[in-house]
């Protein structure tokens, strides 16, 4: 066993077989060898020619995504686990990890495991030439294949929601091949303006694309030209708008051992003593 592999069974994947292992490491090589994902090619082809051949896998259950400059994987995961508190199976989809790469890929609030990662990918790897092939010029990127992975795991699952955090930007993001039933917006600041532009209404109307037709639009406190651009394309997606400081709020935050307690102003009523286990403003 070679150290590399051995620091992954270190990293919690112990009980997985030394095949799935060494193959863990393998994969990770093949996804490395890939564009990075911060090299964008704006378009949805190659992402949703790939999931063509997968059968479409993100349309196999509601998927809540989440766009924005700052907040966006917290925010991800605080619904995440609201939802899993009501009892629904879950799935997650952040970038970038941390230490592990299975972090992107959450499933009931844990990340897939080392054997779940491995088979996932060597389910698609078959399809992924395909797809090289027809676009020769820009095969599939890093990105894009662990969304695919994170999309085929999730309908896999099965999950009764999956909550999905866009890379970068939100119209051009691999994540966008699917029809968010809840677009979030989480603040909106300069940020990628290689690829997204250097001004916030620029930058706002990207993150305005994952805003769908009849969807429900959460958006957080914006600056005025970002909410301009928000609120318009909601109103021309005909989505039910929902703003923070109109419709939903804090009400009260009060500190609190080992976080803060709060009083959320939520669009069915308020609602006291909700701790969250953070501090400062989230």
């Amino acid at each position: 066993m070679s150290l590399r592999t051995l620091d992954c069974v270190i990293m919690g994947v112990a009980g997985d077989s030394e095949a799935h292992s060494q193959r863990f490491v393998e994969i990770q090589a093949e996804l490395l060898a890939r564009w990075p994902e911060t090299r964008l090619e704006p378009s949805l082809d190659r992402i949703a020619a790939l999931a063509e051949l997968l059968g479409d896998p993100q349309r196999a259950y509601p998927v809540i995504q989440v766009a924005g400059t700052n907040g966006k994987s917290s925010t991800a995961r605080i619904i995440e686990s609201l939802l899993r508190a009501f009892g629904l199976r879950t799935g997650l989809f952040t970038s970038p990890h941390l230490t592990d790469i299975r972090e992107r890929i959450g499933i009931d609030g844990r990340p897939i495991s080392v054997e779940r990662f491995v088979d996932v990918y060597d389910d698609i790897a078959p399809y992924l030439g395909i797809v090289d092939d027809r676009f020769l010029d820009t095969p599939l990127s890093y990105f894009e294949v662990l969304t695919a992975m994170g999309y085929a795991a999730f309908a896999d699952a099965p999950v009764g929601v999956a909550v999905v955090e866009t890379g970068m930007g939100g119209t051009w993001d691999a994540t966008n091949v699917a029809d968010g039933v809840v677009a979030v917006i989480t603040p909106i600041d300069i940020d990628h303006t290689d690829y997204l532009g250097t001004a916030v209404a620029t930058i706002a109307a990207e993150k305005a694309g994952i805003i769908k037709p009849g969807c429900a639009a959460v958006i957080a406190e914006q600056e005025r030209d970002a909410l301009d651009v928000l609120v318009a394309a909601a109103r021309q997606m005909e989505a039910r708008t929902a703003l923070e400081g109109l419709h939903f709020g804090v009400a009260e935050r009060l500190v609190a051992l080992g976080g803060q307690m709060l009083t959320l102003r939520g669009l069915g009523g308020e609602y006291a003593e909700v701790f969250l286990p953070l501090f400062g403003e989230h």
